[in-house]
């Protein structure tokens, strides 16, 4: 596709891609009525990488023969990066609200802001340092919300409880898997400068397909035993999230920088905030609407003075 009609149809395309992601919460929450997380993240590269064999194999065949030795490495860091971020962030779902999930591993922008002066060789400027203070601020409101209760009072727990409290863990590996995908989108832009759109996804998707499997079998879950509804739940979360969402964002790599790219994942709190209250009755307090809030705002400021840094360089 010539670069003039992509850049025209790159906001259309980024919308739709936020909306595809954002459906990804809702399929896991039904999966996970009988497949652990492992299982529901091993399936969805699974699926994925099975339905673009055919394509990739036929279509770019050459391409994916002249990839060179140091391009292979670097997909195999993106694909073990992308098997993290869905083994983490899936999980976390099981401990904590869809809500709270979302918005923290939609703090990735943040970290790919953070880690531009060591992979980019950028300085961190005081926008940015505001908007990740910002960030980590409703980040702790967030916690805190999922932990307190308002008693006559604000009670909290202690910080021994609060830290072995599920909301806590389910937290703490939303975070986790925004620190994975920060890496997936550094490496995924520079591989997307020489690689188009369906080897790159393709051989990604299958390392981490490969990479959790491994950890699936490791932690000791099988693949096998569920309802067929189960299966049907885990190939939408491979089509619609992964093969339309995550597909379009790195479609879009090649067009925009990766902080940039990132910054269009604020939209996935928002919509699957507003599909977990209407599907799963899952209804957010003010509190935690607050904290989402300064998040995003934190990573808007932080990523938009990211961006305009390298524009001028």
């Amino acid at each position: 596709m010539k670069e003039g009609r992509a850049r025209l149809i790159l906001p259309f395309a980024i919308l739709g891609a936020i909306l595809a992601v954002s459906t990804a919460s809702i399929f896991i929450r039904f999966a996970q009525r009988e497949a652990p997380s492992l299982v529901i993240a091993a399936f969805r590269l699974t699926f994925a990488s099975l339905i673009l064999a055919p394509i990739a194999l036929t279509h770019h065949r050459a391409e994916l023969r002249a990839l060179t030795r140091r391009e292979l490495l670097l997909a195999l860091l993106s694909g073990v990066f992308l098997a993290l971020h869905f083994a983490t962030w899936i999980t976390s779902l099981e401990y904590t609200t869809v809500a709270s999930s979302v918005v923290l591993v939609s703090t990735s922008p943040l970290w790919v802001a953070l880690l531009a002066p060591l992979v980019l060789r950028e300085r961190l400027t005081r926008p940015v340092l505001v908007g990740m203070l910002l960030a980590l601020t409703g980040g702790v409101v967030i916690a805190l919300s999922d932990a307190c209760v308002w008693q006559n009072g604000l009670a909290c727990p202690s910080l021994a409880e609060f830290m072995k409290g599920k909301a806590f863990l389910g937290n703490f590996l939303a975070l986790a898997g925004a620190w994975m995908v920060a890496g997936y989108l550094l490496i995924g832009r520079r591989l997307r400068e020489k690689m188009s759109l369906v080897p790159y996804i393709f051989v990604v998707y299958s390392i981490a397909a490969i990479a959790l499997i491994v950890i699936m079998f490791a932690s000791g879950e099988t693949p096998l035993g569920y309802s067929p509804m189960t299966y049907v739940w885990m190939l939408l979360l491979a089509l619609i999230p992964q093969l339309i969402g995550h597909s379009t964002y790195n479609w879009a790599l090649r067009y925009m920088p990766a902080a940039l790219v990132a910054v269009t994942t604020l939209g996935e709190p928002i919509g699957s905030t507003i599909l977990a209250y209407f599907i799963l009755r899952e209804a957010p307090t003010w509190i935690k609407l607050g904290g989402a809030g300064m998040i995003l705002a934190g990573i808007w400021l932080a990523s938009k003075a990211e961006t305009k840094s390298r524009s001028e360089d």
